[in-house]
């Protein structure tokens, strides 16, 4: 099981944007304090053309996980986006609280999600990322029953490409047992290659980390998967809220120079790498 990249290239990189907006705070943290709100607003008016800029700049084309409440609130910004050539993934409607939810809630908020994609952008979502990345025990089921492609929410690897398998047992005294892979590519992500935690001011945490040493990890990051995983992914997170300020987006064009920089780079959205995926006889 591998990825089969273009000719020439060595390493796929995924450098996909969670568009929040003002969702972020109403569905995760549970706010509509009109402090919050307003990041939010900063993120879809201010953050987006700065990060669509920055990726014009350096030729990416990339993913774009948005809850349907911003495509209905920031409609115009994501029109912009797709303008420019990116795609929109399905995230959620509110950036609700997947483990909060009962199995029937979940079911409805993921079907009303796929009509809403359907009605407001005239497409289907070919892929999922969980809002917080948070999973209940039937998430996973749900995204098989409704054939998305990909998803783009677990961490059961770092840099490779692969299918999940669910905890159908947990058994504390005698280990877990797992099910069968899914139907569903699994394109992992990571809380240390994620812009939100260190560099957004959030509440309960101290957040607002120096941009030098969040530039160092994704650095060190890059060049494990480029020197040690070829054939691999890099799948990096950004929020426009958080990434566009001002020092951040200065220490992100530089890392995103750094990137480009280096021979065999493919640069592509969530589902070009889905779709490059192959089932071979390799274990994974």
């Amino acid at each position: 099981m591998s990825l089969e990249l273009p000719d020439g290239t060595r390493l796929a990189v995924s450098i996909s944007s969670d568009f929040d907006a003002q969702s972020v705070w109403m569905g995760t943290f549970g706010t509509t304090s009109p402090s919050y709100l307003s990041r939010g607003e900063f993120g879809a008016v201010v953050g987006v053309g700065r990060v669509l800029n920055a990726f014009e700049r350096f030729g990416i084309t990339t993913t774009w996980c948005t809850p349907t409440h911003t495509i209905q609130t920031f409609r115009a910004q994501c029109d912009q986006i797709l303008e420019a050539g990116h795609e929109i993934a399905a995230h959620g409607v509110y950036h609700e609280p997947i483990h909060k939810l009962d199995p029937a809630e979940e079911r409805r908020l993921l079907e009303l999600q796929i009509a809403q994609h359907e009605r407001l952008l005239g497409a289907r979502p070919k892929g999922y990322r969980s809002p917080a990345w948070d999973f209940s025990d039937i998430t996973l089921s749900l995204l098989e029953e409704y054939e998305f492609s990909w998803d783009s929410s677990l961490m059961g690897r770092d840099f490779e490409v692969y299918r999940p398998r669910p905890v159908v047992e947990q058994d504390p005294e005698n280990g877990n047992t797992f099910g069968e892979p899914s139907s569903v590519i699994e394109i992992p992500v990571s809380w240390y290659l994620d812009d939100f935690p260190p560099l957004e001011n959030l509440p309960r945490s101290v957040g607002m980390a120096s941009t030098a040493d969040v530039f160092d990890r994704w650095k060190d990051s890059f060049d494990f998967a480029y020197e040690r995983v070829p054939g691999g992914v890099f799948a990096l997170t950004v929020h426009p809220q958080t990434i566009a300020r001002a020092h951040h987006l200065l220490m992100f064009e530089r890392f995103l120079d750094y990137v480009a920089g280096h021979s065999g780079v493919w640069f592509a959205t969530l589902s070009d790498i889905a779709q490059a995926w192959v089932d071979d006889e390799r274990s994974p």
